[in-house]
C-alpha cells in the first residue's frame, strides 16, 4: 500500500459514510411523508383516531412520533423523526418533519382534541 492510498482511504470511507447517511436521511423523509399521507387518507375515510394513528405509525420510520389534530373540517397529521449521522461528533442529527391534511368525515368523530403519541 502506498502512502497516498493510506491517506486517501480514510477520507474515502468518511465520504462514503456521509453519502450513505444522506441516502438514509432522504429515505426517512420519504417515509415520514408517506406516513403523514397514510394517516390523512385514513382520516378522509372517516376512521377513528386510533386507526388514523395506526396507519401513520405503520408507514413511519422507527422512533417517529405522530401528532394528529382533528377539528370539524380538517384532520392534520404530522410525523416527526430524528436521523443520527454515522459520526455524531462531526455532524448534528437531522430532525425530519412531514405533514398532510384531509377533510374530516362526519362519521370519524368531531371536536376531538389534538393528540400526540
Amino acid at each position: 500500500m502506498t502512502v497516498e492510498t493510506a491517506v486517501a482511504f480514510p477520507a474515502l470511507v468518511l465520504i462514503l459514510a456521509i453519502a450513505m447517511w444522506g441516502v438514509s436521511a432522504a429515505a426517512a423523509q420519504v417515509a415520514c411523508v408517506d406516513a403523514a399521507r397514510a394517516g390523512a387518507r385514513a382520516a378522509a375515510r372517516g376512521e377513528p383516531l386510533a386507526e388514523v394513528r395506526a396507519a401513520a405509525r405503520r408507514a413511519a420510520p422507527p422512533g417517529a412520533s405522530v401528532w394528529i389534530d382533528r377539528d370539524p373540517r380538517t384532520t392534520r397529521v404530522v410525523v416527526r423523526a430524528v436521523v443520527s449521522p454515522p459520526v455524531r461528533s462531526l455532524f448534528p442529527s437531522l430532525r425530519l418533519r412531514a405533514q398532510a391534511a384531509a377533510a374530516t368525515e362526519p362519521e370519524g368523530g368531531t371536536q376531538t382534541p389534538a393528540t400526540r403519541g
